[in-house]
């Protein structure tokens, strides 16, 4: 075996490695664990811990894989051209999008949420993402409801992960009921 054989193959080794750890913390959340441990990492896994340590220095390296992992499968359904031509129509699309959204990423969410406090990663993250969904939410606004300071406020939260996550986890309701609770609130809200 030539000296670039045996690199490449521990490259692709590592590269597989990396990418189980990244797989095994993510199943483990979506499987309701809401801070795993390096350790249950490593066993979900199926590596050392020193593997985990030698691909991701600390927990927020291996949050910030599993964040850019989250990122574009968020990204594939915000982009995509809104049918509705005018901007009631839209902002109901939106309010749907977020919802398919939010399903999606809620576990990883609630467990970033749950350890932000000690994470800069987390917080820069969190900070982020309700940047962009305020954004996006402004796009579809026409000028004068997205000037109007406290209706842009109520839209936000009406928008919000957390508005989601209340009626689906406090309020027990399905994610289709959800959503046409909120199309009704931000509909009202942002008026004719």
């Amino acid at each position: 075996m030539s000296l670039s054989t045996e690199i490449d193959g521990r490259r692709r080794r590592g590269q597989d490695n990396r990418a189980r750890i990244v797989a095994a913390m993510l199943d483990l959340i979506r499987e309701g664990a809401m801070t795993p441990s390096a350790e249950q990492v490593a066993a979900r896994a199926e590596v050392g811990l020193r593997t985990v340590f030698r691909h991701f220095d600390d927990m927020d390296s291996l949050y910030r894989e599993m964040s850019g992992f989250i990122e574009a499968e968020l990204r594939a359904i915000v982009e995509r051209p809104f049918a509705a031509t005018d901007w009631q129509g839209r902002l109901a699309e939106l309010v749907e999008r977020r919802g398919e959204a939010f399903e999606r990423i809620s576990p990883f969410k609630r467990a970033s949420d749950t350890v932000r406090h000690r994470s800069r990663f987390l917080a820069g993250d969190h900070g982020k993402l309700a940047t962009a969904l305020r954004g996006l939410l402004m796009a579809v606004l026409p000028p004068e409801i997205a000037a109007d300071p406290l209706k842009l406020e109520a839209l936000d939260l009406l928008t919000s992960f957390e508005a989601w996550t209340r009626l689906r986890l406090d309020q027990g309701l399905s994610p289709d009921k959800a959503c046409e609770v909120l199309q009704s609130a931000v509909l009202k809200v942002a008026g004719p």
